[in-house]
């Protein structure tokens, strides 16, 4: 379970405070959508939840207990054990391959390269890119970086996927080949959410979150 209780953000002191006290619980098993004008803390919101910001005041709890409040040490292991996360853009580093970008975040929870191999390329093959392991981001298209993205946020098997306008930069085909990957993952019982302005994207969610 994935929850916020009482949640308020604010970039710098006196500045605008976001959320006005947000309480909410986030559904496991369905594709959930936060949406809202530009401004309103889509993003931010999903970088609270993923713990890489704090709250000014309330909580972020999972599976029942407060996280929000832990130290760095052990918010990064929780992010790497149990997030998942996809950008907008797929943020790959261009001097590794796709194999060893899948990889990477195994890596940070403890992993070998030899327990995590195989699910990557495991994954690579789901998306249809057990062809590029080899190859450096560069050479590879814009869709199929996403889809690269994917592969990375899936490979630790996470229980939470947060995911920021991951069809922002995408045609329509490749946006329903994230999406479907997305939805399939929140079936599979994860907590799935994806912040978007596309009404597209937030048609197929079955449930939202209006900011």
């Amino acid at each position: 379970m994935l929850a916020v209780n009482g949640l308020t953000f604010a970039y710098r002191k006196g500045g605008e405070e976001l959320f006005g006290g947000l309480t909410r619980e986030f559904t496991a098993g369905v594709l959930t959508a936060l949406t809202g004008a530009s401004g309103r803390g889509k993003s931010t919101l999903l970088y609270l939840l993923g713990l890489l910001l704090r709250p000014g005041t309330g909580q972020v709890l999972i599976d029942g207990v407060s996280v929000s409040g832990l130290a760095d040490e052990e918010c990064s292991r929780i992010r790497a054990s149990s997030i998942g996360f996809v950008f907008q853009d797929a943020v790959l580093d261009p001097s590794r391959t796709i194999l060893d970008a899948v990889i990477e975040p195994a890596l940070y929870a403890g992993h070998t390269i030899a327990e995590v191999k195989p699910r990557a390329l495991e994954l690579l093959a789901e998306f249809g890119l057990a062809h590029r392991g080899a190859h450096r981001p560069g050479q590879i298209s814009g869709g199929q970086a996403q889809r690269v993205a994917l592969c990375r946020a899936l490979v630790t098997d996470p229980s939470i996927i947060l995911a920021d306008e991951p069809t922002g930069n995408l045609d329509m085909e490749n946006s329903e080949i994230v999406l479907a990957a997305l939805s399939a993952a929140a079936r599979q019982g994860r907590t799935v959410l994806v912040a978007t302005h596309n009404a597209y994207v937030v048609e197929r969610a079955a449930d939202v979150v209006r900011l």
